[in-house]
């Protein structure tokens, strides 16, 4: 064999040692994305499995504010169909709605001291709110993973890898600019 062969598999060598290992990478970040999601995922589920105790607490006082219930309830199914179709930015809109909600009803029950003192409602409301903490603070994990990942399909030479292979870029979990103001605490108690 010649030289001139000789350094050409060299480089085709070296070319697919690079495309198998830039590919495993892209594999480890893609299945880091869905690992991150699945985690927002069961919280989500069991946030979802735990509202209708609270709303039923809430129903057994009978002058509780309804339309309040009934927006938490719209925004629970408005959650669960997004995360059904693991659509990210409905998800996004639907959470917000939902927070809001809660905001709403944990501020009302301020004013029923007999539902504040409900041993059910306090336990749920404390479960509700931890919920609450883990799944932000799983929305960051998984915004995490999406940025790595979208970095590195967008990097050069990865790109190439990224393009030959189909790993495309993943939507990060945003919220609007109304879900991110300041809340206005008189609004909650008007």
């Amino acid at each position: 064999m010649g030289l001139g062969t000789l350094i050409f598999l060299g480089v085709v060598a070296v070319v697919v040692i690079y495309v198998v290992f830039t590919y495993n990478a892209l594999v480890g970040l893609k299945h880091g994305v869905a690992k991150a999601w699945a985690n927002i995922d069961v919280l989500l589920k069991q946030r979802h499995d735990e509202l209708p105790k609270l709303v039923e607490t809430c129903k057994q006082y009978r002058e509780f504010e309804q339309s309040t219930l009934q927006k938490v309830i719209e925004a629970r199914a408005g959650v669960q169909s997004a995360r059904e179709r693991e659509d990210i930015p409905a998800l996004g809109n639907a959470e917000g709605a939902l927070r809001a909600g809660l905001g709403r009803l944990f501020a009302l029950a301020e004013a029923y001291p007999e539902l504040k003192a409900n041993e059910n409602f306090m336990a749920l409301q404390t479960r509700i709110s931890q919920l609450e903490n883990a799944i932000a603070d799983r929305r960051e994990f998984y915004n995490e993973a999406v940025n790595i990942n979208n970095v590195r399909v967008e990097q050069f030479p990865e790109v190439i890898v990224a393009r030959l292979f189909n790993f495309p870029a993943k939507p990060l979990l945003e919220f609007s600019s109304a879900e991110k103001a300041d809340v206005d605490i008189k609004t909650l108690f008007s």
